[in-house]
């Protein structure tokens, strides 16, 4: 191979391989659902997001269908251009009613996916402060906070994960005059809930923003859905909130929800916002239903039953060879260690017939690698009684 920089490449992907970091995509070949067909094989699935069920619920399935024959496939244009269709319009207006017991003088903004929520916020905060701003993020972020932190060139600390002693020392040693404390609401790879309630007091201490990515929490945390400001029932202006629109509410995008004011300036000046085509008016047609459902009594009855299914899993009981992650989430990790170890573990899982993927680093820190166990309020008792046993022997090799 003469040239250079593909040679490097290439032993770079070999070092992946050898150090089992080699990632790997899998083919569905029917809906989103716990009992699915992968490369083929038939396997009961623990690894979608699809918390409620929602992603192949027939009345989500037939309201794409009809946003699709009401605004055609695609929306053509950035919101600020032509983009911005009337089906946007009706689910920003809802889910700013969702969010407005927790936040005063909310205003709701739809993005296409969770990261460009994540970096389109980020990007506007930072612009806001005119370069007086430092970010305080837990160490246990997802990658886009980090990220979208990382993109706005500010300074910024990292904390310790939940720890609100050393946050508070942190804040308070920083002398600039906008602060933005940045947190998980449910942890992705943990499966543990931020203390939020001890987080937006502190903020309020110390004249700093709250930002909450409640990409886990959002549709399955509270009596009616909305998330971990419903859970703690928090109220504050402080509080920014993104929660995403393709997991618990089974479509696919995310929103911003804040004071209107903080909105008003995203649309004007957060260039991840500004500068990309609008999603499809169908996605967000269907997702009015998807929402109406989650916060209906249908939509609590799931929720029950999700919180049902995680009791009976976190209480079976399981080897001492486990290292269960404490959660009460629909996020149930299991610690294998080494990576090679984890991936052994996933594959004999397959063997028979159970798929949840294997989780190494950089996305768990190195020698906690695990499987991340998701269930669904699509997943019966009898899917977890399967789960359980196929486990242990697993675990136990």
């Amino acid at each position: 191979m003469s040239f250079a920089p593909l040679a490097q490449l290439t032993l770079h992907l070999r070092e992946l391989e050898e150090t089992g970091l080699r990632r790997f995509r899998r083919t569905t070949e029917t809906p989103c659902q716990p009992h699915t067909v992968v490369d083929g094989e038939k396997l009961l699935a623990f690894n979608s997001n699809d918390y409620l069920g929602l992603a192949a619920h027939p009345l989500v399935v037939e309201a794409l269908r009809e946003g699709a024959r009401l605004y055609g496939a695609g929306s053509g244009a950035s919101h600020l251009i032509s983009g911005h269709s009337q089906a946007h319009e009706r689910l920003e207006e809802m889910l700013a009613m969702m969010i407005s017991p927790f936040i005063p003088s909310v205003r709701a903004l739809s993005l296409s996916t969770g990261y460009m929520a994540n970096l389109a916020v980020l990007s506007a905060l930072s612009g806001m402060a005119k370069d007086d701003i430092t970010f305080f993020s837990d160490e246990l972020n997802h990658a886009s906070l980090i990220d979208g932190i990382r993109l706005t060139r500010a300074p910024y600390k990292v904390y310790r994960h939940a720890d609100m002693e050393h946050l508070s020392q942190t804040l308070a040693a920083c002398a600039s005059a906008a602060k933005v404390v940045v947190t998980d609401g449910v942890f992705s790879m943990d499966g543990d809930i931020a203390p939020l309630p001890v987080l937006l007091k502190l903020c309020e201490q110390h004249g700093a923003w709250l930002l909450v990515d409640d990409a886990h929490g959002f549709g399955v945390l509270g009596n009616r859905g909305a998330g971990v400001l419903e859970h703690f029932n928090l109220r504050s202006e402080q509080l920014i909130y993104m929660g995403t629109l393709g997991k618990a509410a089974g479509v696919s995008g995310a929103f911003i929800a804040a004071h209107e004011h903080v909105i008003e300036w995203m649309v004007q000046r957060s260039r991840p916002y500004i500068y990309t085509t609008a999603s499809a008016p169908a996605l967000a047609h269907a997702l009015l239903t998807s929402l109406r459902i989650l916060r209906s009594d249908e939509g609590c009855r799931r929720r029950s039953h999700l919180h049902s299914l995680i009791h009976q899993l976190s209480s079976a009981p399981v080897p001492n060879a486990w290292k269960r992650m404490v959660s009460t989430t629909a996020i149930q990790p299991i610690v294998i260690g080494s990576n090679q170890a984890v991936l052994q573990a996933s594959h004999d899982l397959i063997l028979q017939g159970i798929w949840i993927s294997a989780i190494r680093s950089p996305t768990v820190p190195v020698n906690t690698a695990r499987l991340r166990i998701t269930l669904s309020a699509a997943h019966t008792s009898t899917d977890v009684d399967r789960l359980v046993q196929a486990l242990a022997p697993v675990v136990l090799a």
